[in-house]
Order: C-alpha cells, then structure tokens, then sequence
C-alpha cells in the first residue's frame, strides 16, 4: 500500500514535469504531507498545488516586466492605506484594478497634491497588468518626450512611437511637475494620438486641466491632448495629506523622542 502510494507520487511528480509546472512541482510534497494528515482535503490540496504554481508564474511575469518596463519599484494595491487617503473611492480602485478598463483601451487619469500615492496607485495598476500578462511600460513625461525628441533627432521618431504604443498599458508619471515646451507638448500629442482606443494610458498629475495649456507650453495642444484622453476615461480625484510628509513626520517624532530618552538617561 505504501509503496503503491509512493509510486504515485512519483507520477504525480512526473506529470508536473512534464506539465512544465516547477511551481507545483516544488510545493507538490509539503501540500501531500498535508492532506495525508487531513490537514487539507483533497480539493483545497490542488487548490493550493494550482496556487503554487499561478504564484510562480505571476513572479516570472512581474520580474519580466520590472526588467522590460522600467517600472521604478513594486506597488501593489495591498500596499496602499486607502484610510491615511478617505478621498479615494476604494471600490473605483479596486474596480479599476479588475483590468476591464485595459481589455476597454480607456485611460485612467489620477489627480492630486504631490506625495498623496497617485504614482503608487499608478504602478499598482501596472503591476497588476503584468502579472496578467500584459506588457506595461513606465516613463515620466519628461522621460517620455525626452526620447521622443532623441527619436526625432535620430530620424528614428515612427519607430520610437511604436514601440510606445504596442504596450497594452503605458503610464505617464509626473505631468505638471516640470515646465514643458512647445515641441514636446506636439510630441506628446503624437504618442497620445497613436494609443487612442488602441491601447490604455494611465496618467499622474499634479495640476488640474486647466492647467495642462502652461504645463506643456501650448494651449490648443493641451485642448486637443485633453480630448483624446477624456473619450473613454476614468478620472481619480485624490484631495488628502501627503505621505511623505507624514512619513517624515514621524522620523521627526521618533527622532525627538530618542533625544527625549538620551536625556533623561543623561540625568
């Protein structure tokens, strides 16, 4: 009996490799131990062996993106403290984190004060997109029209604004927070001309639309760039305190308080 048992685990492992699924195959002994214990039934067994190997596969995905995408850090929704932020719409989030709006090609736009997590919610989104499979790509504005006018002075521009627009998912971080001119509000303009309803932009901002004409240096550009992104959009309004200002809030506090403590140690 056991050794019929243990031939079948040795299929059981064969057929993982044969299957190309190291993540089970690696998890497959410990999740069997516990269902010899009724620790786990059968079910939740392969539950967990099918975890096990979505979990890897979810990682290889991340680490492939991190490395093709230029995402500057991992940020997940679970990471976020929807209560330091009461502003947000936690089921809009969570919603838009279901991915229908990429399937869609629509855009989300998050608005806010600096340090309030629309870069964090932004990634997030990103994230999740990788770890479903889609390709995702990250750049600043400044980055983006950076390159874009590297492209042009190459004579490489077509090319460059493809490569931007295959990604199922671009996010544009930090609109607003350097001045731009002219030619890279018309540069920006052809990027976000090329994705409209063929793929989904998520974009940051820290000044309101009606400020966007002085943030790239050109009215009428602005106007138009506006109204492709507002066609089919998602709009994320974030009103609250910053995060970094209320982490260095508490450096600050725990800084004084050790001081406080190194004196009364000194007396």
């Amino acid at each position: 009996m056991r050794a019929e048992a243990g031939n079948r685990r040795d299929r059981l492992r064969e057929m993982l490799a044969d299957l190309k699924m190291p993540g089970a195959l690696e998890a497959v002994d410990g999740i069997l131990a516990q269902a010899d214990s009724g620790a786990a039934t059968a079910a939740e067994a392969i539950e967990q062996l099918l975890d096990a190997q979505i979990g890897l596969r979810n990682n290889r995905r991340l680490q492939a993106a991190m490395r093709s995408s230029r995402l500057p850090a991992v940020k997940t929704l679970a990471q976020f403290d929807f209560a330091f932020q009461p502003s947000i719409k936690r089921e809009q989030i969570e919603s838009l984190h279901e991915l229908g709006f990429v399937d869609r090609r629509e855009n989300v736009i998050l608005l806010g004060p600096p340090g309030v997590g629309k870069t964090h919610l932004a990634i997030s989104l990103a994230i999740t997109a990788a770890q479903a499979g889609r390709r995702v790509y990250y750049g600043t504005l400044a980055g983006l029209i950076g390159s874009l006018m590297e492209a042009k002075a190459a004579g490489e521009l077509s090319r460059r604004l493809r490569v931007l627009t295959h990604p199922a998912l671009l996010v544009v971080d930090e609109i607003g927070y350097l001045p731009g001119t002219q030619d890279g509000a018309v540069f920006f303009f052809q990027l976000i001309n090329a994705r409209h309803e063929r793929a989904s932009t998520v974009l940051t901002s820290n000044k309101g639309f009606e400020e966007w004409g002085s943030v790239l240096g050109d009215e009428v550009m602005a106007a138009a760039l506006i109204d492709r992104l507002l066609h089919h959009c998602h709009i994320v309004n974030i009103r609250g305190n910053s995060y970094r200002m209320r982490e260095h809030r508490d450096l600050m506090r725990s800084a004084s308080d050790q001081r406080r403590q190194g004196e009364s140690h000194d007396w």
